[in-house]
């Protein structure tokens, strides 16, 4: 396939320095097409993506059975308000609560849904019940509530005052936890894995510990899936690895495969009290949407990818667990399913540029984390590739720190 554009990368780089307002930060590449893992710039560069689509991507660039479901759905339904019933927002629910549990409400995003379960879980708590505890180095998104849930400061400066009702505790201490939890709380809400903090996995008994606490104090447990949802960690949802069943959960990133999609889905008997008129989105459940999310949930059962998942993940285990002796940068290695977290002595940052020279694509958060979001459909020798990439640049790294 052809994978020339019809602008180079600078091209491009000048129409938006005029146009789009500079709040990120990008790297001088345009990026024109994808097929799985691999995507091309502008200039015909290929790259191996080990981070497609900051995790959206779940099932990697323009997956056939997504593309075939978008385009057919577009030529019948594009947008239907809310106010009629659809065929694929019922079934594409059918399909989220049949390998989870309870209802589903559909959104746009991320950060969407966590506003949607902050409402619920206010809204079922009643009057005088409105603070929810969360947690350090956590990440719910950047709209006003989801961002106060956030347990990280940076995220907070300059934007004052924030929204009232939220509580941190650390990470994996419960009775940190138990001591904020009070009369006044309605929900406690967790990442099961905490992606932007680090990929940081709870202790074994943590979310078990968390259910029962909540139970204890008659309050919500909500597990934000944003990043574990739809089989990234190996099941279909991350609390499913723990066998610990939230009241509601959120759902973000990857549920569409690659299309802009959120929602939350919370028990029944938790899910009546968002009565007509105490929530809506505009867009949330549109045709497109829905008939991405079933083609993209019926494609990781045709092919076995929650399979794939959990061998990938062994896989990448294998490369990166001998660089840790080999390596003192190296501090931990933390991975659940196709979430990686290596965590270095050193700024992580500079990995990713490196990565970059040599066609291979990661990310850095935390400040000393370099995280991986592999596509779920990665195959064996793309993993193969991607960490003898990664370890010859650790091993840069480590020459240079001394």
């Amino acid at each position: 396939m052809d994978n020339t554009a019809t602008r180079s990368s600078q091209q491009t780089i000048e129409t938006f320095s005029k146009y789009v307002i500079p709040n990120y930060k990008r790297y001088p590449i345009c990026l024109v097409r994808g097929e799985g893992s691999l995507v091309w710039d502008a200039e015909g560069n290929r790259y191996l993506d080990l981070f497609p689509g900051w995790g959206c991507n779940l099932l990697g660039y323009s997956p056939a059975p997504v593309v075939r479901a978008i385009q057919e759905q577009a030529a019948q339904l594009i947008h239907v308000p809310n106010t009629w019933y659809t065929e694929p927002q019922g079934d594409f629910a059918e399909f989220l609560c049949t390998r989870g549990f309870g209802q589903a409400f559909f959104c746009n995003s991320g950060a969407e849904a966590v506003e949607g379960a902050i409402k619920l879980a206010r809204l079922h708590g009643g009057e005088g019940r409105h603070r929810i505890v969360t947690f350090e180095n956590s990440f719910h998104g950047r709209t006003f509530a989801a961002l106060t849930a956030t347990g990280q400061p940076k995220f907070h400066e300059g934007l004052g005052p924030l929204v009232a009702g939220f509580r941190y505790a650390p990470f994996n201490d419960l009775d940190a936890v138990a001591a904020l939890v009070d009369e006044g709380t309605c929900g406690i809400m967790i990442e099961p894995v905490q992606g932007e903090g680090g990929v940081n996995i709870p202790d074994d008994d943590f979310l078990a510990g968390l259910r029962q606490l909540a139970d204890d104090n008659n309050c919500l447990l909500i597990f934000d899936e944003v990043q574990t949802c739809m089989g990234r960690t190996g099941t279909w949802f991350g609390y499913q690895q723990w066998d610990v069943q939230p009241d509601i959960m959120t759902l973000a990133k990857g549920v569409a495969g690659g299309v802009a999609c959120g929602a939350f889905v919370a028990k029944p008997e938790i899910a009546e009290s968002l009565r007509p008129g105490t929530h809506a989105s505009t867009f949330g459940g549109n045709p497109l949407a829905m008939a991405a999310g079933l083609a993209a949930g019926k494609m990781i059962e045709d092919e076995n990818l929650l399979d794939n998942c959990r061998q990938m993940s062994d896989r990448f285990r294998s490369h990166f667990e001998p660089l840790m002796s080999e390596l003192p940068i190296i501090r931990e290695l933390r991975i659940k399913g196709l979430m990686v977290g290596i965590d270095l002595t050193v700024p992580s940052t500079p990995v990713v540029g490196k990565c970059m020279e040599k066609g291979v694509l990661v990310n850095a958060t935390h400040e000393t984390v370099v995280r991986l979001l592999p596509a779920m459909t990665i195959s064996a020798e793309q993993v193969d590739e991607g960490c003898a990439v990664i370890a010859e640049v650790l091993r840069e790294l480590a020459e240079d720190a001394g």
